[in-house]
This record gives structure tokens, sequence and C-alpha cells, in this order.
């Protein structure tokens, strides 16, 4: 077993465990990256202020999110397709996720079912939806998930159009996935993936193959994909699925101060602002540089979570210092389970909150909620002077 230190180390065990087409979703973005790349590399920017001499016995990193008490502030983020990149791997993360101490989040696009999740776990989870065009089917998947004790819906709101993304289109990512002379040679070098992959049942979009209207079976879920989501998507939309769902409501998706102040007199209960990973709008700002003018715009309306470019404690650290009051991390959990399933994980939290502690401890501060713009330095014009 190699030493896992750092989420590199598990990205590397990721790449070569898992078929070309689940890890390069996983791993890339639209058009040209430019967005992708610089979610991460803001958050490099940013640097830290060393303290010392502080009495730093006691400390820990614990806090809330959206009123539930956790391990520390960083949820799984919803991620399509988790079990090709394991199988099993919404349950085996779900799972994970509960016996760490943070929310898990499942995507309206996993492969393994809301029921199937629900069934494996105690714990309530959150549950991800987008804003599709079926009434019907969005009333009935509100009701799964009010059934299995979902505890926050997540509404993406930055999928109205899809980005194109080269890579997923050059393999023609599928699930399962088709079979081709270059997808057959790739999966012939992923023997133990296969292994698992034969020992599972769940290898459709569980959530949506036998639920939608139409949708009987894989070959006519792309048809009803292409037909599903909404370019007409609008303020009273969203609203619409806040009153049929009755409870928390979490939007995802928010780039933009004004968009920010709309969701807040929409009447989330939080909002996550994210460029989908860079896998939408390419050349948009990295989710860290907007953070700030979106914080100024909302006050303490509404709680602030900050999603997209977090590969490590110290990520963290630096989102919540500037503001944020919880985090999601997506392809840092995703390398962790591609790489070595439900263990995998688990590895990933264990990291992530490691670096966090340690780099609060180095930098003087006991709790969380202690932290501020005061630990950090932060290059001037950070969010953009823009015309």
């Amino acid at each position: 077993m190699p030493v896992i230190t750092n989420i590199a180390d598990l990205k590397r065990l990721h790449e070569r465990r898992t078929p070309r087409m689940f890890y390069d979703y996983a791993e890339s973005g639209s058009w040209t990256e430019q967005t992708f790349a610089e979610n991460t590399s803001d958050f490099a920017r940013i640097r830290l202020r060393q303290r010392i001499a502080r009495d730093m016995g006691g400390r820990h990193t614990r806090s809330t999110m959206l009123g539930q008490e956790v391990a520390m502030p960083v949820a799984l983020a919803p991620v399509g397709l988790c079990g090709m990149q394991s199988a099993d791997g919404e349950i085996k993360a779900a799972r994970a996720a509960e016996k760490f101490g943070v929310p898990f989040c499942l995507s309206t696009m996993s492969i393994c079912s809301i029921e199937d999740v629900a069934s494996h776990t105690s714990a309530p989870f959150w549950f991800q939806v987008y804003t599709l065009t079926d009434d019907d089917f969005m009333k009935r998947l509100f009701d799964r998930a009010r059934a299995a004790n979902c505890s926050a819906i997540v509404i993406t709101v930055d999928l109205q159009i899809m980005g194109q993304r080269h890579k997923d289109l050059k393999n023609g990512l599928s699930a399962p996935p088709k079979l081709t002379p270059k997808s057959i040679a790739n999966m012939m070098t992923k023997i133990p993936w296969g292994l698992e992959m034969l020992q599972t049942k769940r290898r459709f979009f569980g959530n949506i193959v036998g639920h939608a209207k139409g949708v009987s079976d894989p070959s006519s879920l792309s048809s009803w994909t292409a037909e599903a989501f909404d370019p007409a998507l609008n303020w009273e939309r969203i609203a619409e699925f806040r009153r049929w769902w009755g409870g928390k409501v979490i939007l995802k998706g928010i780039l933009d101060p004004d968009d920010a102040k709309a969701a807040a007199d929409v009447g989330a209960d939080a909002i996550v602002v994210s460029n989908h990973g860079g896998r939408q709008l390419d050349g948009a700002l990295s989710s860290i540089r907007m953070l700030e003018p979106i914080l100024d715009a909302v006050g303490d309306r509404v709680e602030v979570h900050l999603d997209s470019g977090i590969r490590s404690g110290q990520d963290v650290l630096k989102a919540l210092a500037m503001g944020a009051q919880g985090t999601m991390i997506g392809r840092a959990f995703v390398n962790g389970l591609g790489a070595m399933g439900e263990a995998g994980v688990t590895k990933a939290l264990e990291v992530i909150q490691k670096e966090l502690e340690t780099t609060m401890a180095l930098c003087g501060e006991k709790r969380l909620s202690d932290l501020g713009r005061h630990n950090l330095l932060v290059p001037k014009n950070f969010s953009g002077d823009w015309a």
C-alpha cells in the first residue's frame, strides 16, 4: 500500500486504476480549461500569515453547515457518475462521509439511486437536482428525496445549457461505457475496476432510468437528457421548486453578486459560489476570486459556501478566512474514490482535515470561527478591477 500524504497521491492512483473516460470526466474542464486551471492557481496566489508563541492546545476543526454539526465545514459535492469511478461509488462515498461526520450530496446523475444510498446509510444526506422542464419528474424526484429523509435540496442553477467539454466528447463518455476498440483496449488495462463492476447491478443512471417518462433503458436516456434541461430557467421557476420541496434549499452555481442577491431574495437557505469546477463557462473568474464580492453583496442574509478548486486543507482554510461559512469538494473526494473506493474517500477527508488543522495552528488559531482576513496575505485587487 503506497503512503498517501496528499490529494495528488490519490489522483495518481485514480488515474492508474480507472478507465480513461471516467478519469477525464473528473479531471477536465470546458473549452480551453482556463477557468478549470485558475480555480486552483488563484488559491495559490493567496498566502498565509504565520504566527508564533500562541497556545495551540485543544484546537479542533468542528463547525456547522446549514445548521448541521460537522467534523469540518467540508461537504462532498454532487458529482455525477461516481458509480463509474468505483462500483457502487455513491454508496461508498456517502458511507465515508457519514462515518467522518461531514455532509454528502447525491447527484441526480448518480449511478446509485436515492433509494440505494438511503438504504445503505443512516444519516440524512443532501440531494442535488437540475432545473428540468418535466414537472411530473421533478415533483416525483422531490417526493423520493423526502421519502429518503434528505435534509436539503441542492439546486444546480448553472447548467441550463451544457458547456462543451472536449475530452468527454472525444472519449464518448457514457454509463455504462460504450464498447469501442479504444474503450475496450483501455478497460483491459483496468482489471480490478472491471472485476468490481461485474459484481454490481448498478451501472446506469439510477435516478432516471425507470423513473423519467420514456426512459426505460439506457438507450433512451440521451434523447431525454437533450430535452430535459430548461434553457428558459428564471427566478420564478427556482421559487417554484423551492415551494414544491418545502425544506432547506441550497442554490449551487452562483458566480455574480447580482445573482447572489437574487438567490437571497428567492429565499435560499445557502448559496454555493461555484463555476461548476470550470466545466461550464470557460473564461469566467475562479470561485475564490468571486467570493468576497458575493459576500459583500449578501451580507448575512444567506449562508455562503464555496466550491471549485479546493484540493487541500489549506484551500479550505483560505476560503473560510475569506469569509465562506462552508466548502464543497468534488474532484478531491473523487480522486480518493477512484483510487481506493470507500477507504480512499475517507483518506481524502483525513488528508484535508489534517492539513486544515495543522495550517490553522501554524497561523495561530485554535478555532475555525476565529479565522479571518488577518490570517491571509491577499494580492491587491485580487477580485479584479474589471471595466
